[in-house]
């Protein structure tokens, strides 16, 4: 059983999605700056469980549309995405399992459509209702110019620099990134050095951890590659909207997430160090009620599902089954 790929028409766009199984819907939502192949190793294990398991390139990244206009990337958009394409694949409900960037997707389509998510699972990043992520001008203020987000929000400068030479960016971005980065033995911010880039900030990768392959790179610089001299451009708009979604989502002010739910990180994640996490994660069971478990997975970095695929996929199968087993007693 291969998995296939396919065009969905959403809200005006066309996305790209691959696909495996039969069953109940599982949406996979990937992060900055990946694509559905980060779920590579999900794929076999949860379509082989019974389930229905589809991974899309989200809203302007690898082979979907890229729209042009930079305000076309808030999280109102994004969550709309998502319940277009349920609708789209022709179900009613899914499971939706988002990381880095698809968690806050991923939560925020579980706080605003709880009655199209059965469950709901975040790698990597946790809740932070309503806007799910703080704002650059917050950030600002804590971290200084340097931190990548800020430096993110200035158009055509990380696109360009990135662009440059795609496999190498990638190469850098996931290896620095994760619980093997050479130059670090705890888990540290992205931090831009001060007149430099945020390539400077990250080891030059020349040798790949065990997760990650020369394949796995090159699949990832190819799909980027469609979009030309703007491959990041589509998911650093996401960045740059961070300031909009906090007068968008205000609305939902004070509005937890109420649907079982997951949250699974590793203890060299770059979000572990962030500002309040700790204490945030302390809280969980309150804004999400029907937490079922918090997960930290040891030596793990940012790349959860990817760094590791087995401890994950345990973890999903097993709070499916509790999906499962909820649904059926209700």
């Amino acid at each position: 059983m291969n998995v296939e790929h396919r065009d969905v028409d959403v809200n005006g766009i066309r996305l790209h999605v691959a696909e495996q199984g039969s069953g109940p819907l599982v949406l996979l939502l990937h992060g900055f700056p990946e694509t559905w192949y980060s779920w590579r190793h999900q794929f076999a294990p949860l379509a082989g469980a019974g389930y229905r398991v589809v991974a899309p390139d989200q809203r302007g990244y690898a082979r979907s549309d890229q729209p042009e206009d930079a305000d076309a990337y808030t999280l109102p958009d994004l969550v709309g995405d998502v319940v277009a394409l349920i609708a789209a694949l022709g179900e009613k409900e899914a499971i939706i399992v988002g990381h880095d960037w698809g968690a806050p997707v991923a939560w925020s389509t579980a706080m605003m459509r709880p009655d199209l998510v059965r469950g709901v699972v975040g790698l990597s990043v946790p809740p932070f209702p309503p806007a799910m992520m703080p704002a650059p001008s917050v950030s600002r203020q804590i971290y200084g110019e340097g931190f990548y987000q800020v430096y993110f929000q200035e158009p055509g400068v990380a696109d360009a620099e990135l662009a440059a030479d795609p496999a190498s960016s990638l190469r850098r971005i996931l290896v620095g990134a994760s619980g093997d980065n050479p130059e670090t033995d705890e888990a540290r911010l992205w931090m831009v050095p001060e007149g430099g880039t945020l390539l400077d900030a990250l080891p030059p990768a020349d040798e790949l951890p065990s997760w990650l392959t020369e394949e796995d790179v090159a699949a990832f610089a190819r799909d980027h590659a469609t979009h030309g001299a703007r491959a990041f451009t589509g998911g650093l708009n996401w960045y740059r909207n961070i300031e909009r979604n906090q007068a968008l989502m205000s609305p939902f002010q004070g509005r937890g997430i109420d649907v079982p739910a997951l949250y699974m990180v590793g203890d060299m994640d770059l979000v572990t160090v962030m500002r309040g996490i700790p204490e945030l994660r302390e809280i969980l069971p309150l804004l999400v009620p029907r937490l079922h478990a918090d997960v930290t997975l040891p030596g793990c970095g940012h790349w959860t599902q990817q760094e590791r695929p087995d401890e994950v996929n345990a973890a999903l199968l097993d709070f499916f089954a509790h999906v499962e087993a909820g649904d059926a007693a209700g």
